[in-house]
């Protein structure tokens, strides 16, 4: 008996799972054909509501045309340049010592003025007859050609020796030829006691020579 009973709640509880389930169906079934035919209906209540569309907007006034407008073009403006600058060592200049400065050095005294000449005691004296020694067998041949004379001072200047150590023509004859002949012949002829100082010592001195060149007949 119990095992009887035992198997019977057994079955119960199946089939009230299954009525269960059942139940559950057909009410998920009514609820979805509810809405179905809510939906259906709401469609075609919409469907059957005519809407007007609203008039199209008027169309829009073309604008106005620009007026002439002379565009310049903008002024072309160049880059400014690229300055690449570099760093450069830093320059260290060195300022030398100014250099001393040079002594002042005392002018030099000025120079002793020459020894005055010695005085002369005695006048150097021609010796014999300087005049023999300027004839026609001494006269220049060029001068003869040319038919050159004239009167010729010299300027002599007398050694200790009493010789002719220098000549200069202080007045010419105008003849080049007569002139250097006058000198030639004094230094190399012509013959003189030399000057003395005070003390008798001879001493250089100097004299005049005159001498008057003719063309011998």
């Amino acid at each position: 008996m119990a095992y009887a009973d035992q198997k019977m709640s057994g079955s119960k509880v199946v089939a009230i799972v299954i009525v269960a389930a059942i139940h559950l169906a057909l009410g998920y079934a009514f609820v979805t054909g509810l809405a179905y035919q809510y939906v259906k209906k709401v469609s075609e209540k919409l469907n059957t509501f005519d809407v007007e569309e609203p008039p199209p907007p008027p169309p829009d006034e073309p604008p106005p045309p620009p007026p002439d407008v002379k565009l310049t073009p903008p002024p072309v403006v160049a880059p400014p340049p690229i300055v690449q600058t570099t760093s450069a060592a830093p320059v260290i200049s060195v300022v030398p010592n100014p250099p001393p400065a040079p002594p002042v050095l005392a002018p030099p005294p000025p120079p002793a003025p020459p020894p005055a000449p010695p005085r002369i005691s005695h006048a150097a004296v021609a010796k014999g007859n300087p005049g023999q020694y300027f004839n026609s067998d001494n006269y220049p041949p060029s001068a003869l050609r040319a038919g050159e004379q004239g009167r010729v001072v010299a300027a002599l200047t007398i050694g200790t020796d009493g010789r002719v150590t220098d000549c200069e023509v202080s007045t010419s004859s105008g003849s080049a030829a007569l002139d250097q002949a006058t000198c030639r012949i004094a230094k190399s002829r012509v013959r003189y006691t030399p000057a003395k100082d005070e003390n008798g010592q001879p001493i250089v001195s100097r004299t005049s020579l005159p001498v008057k060149w003719v063309i011998p007949e």
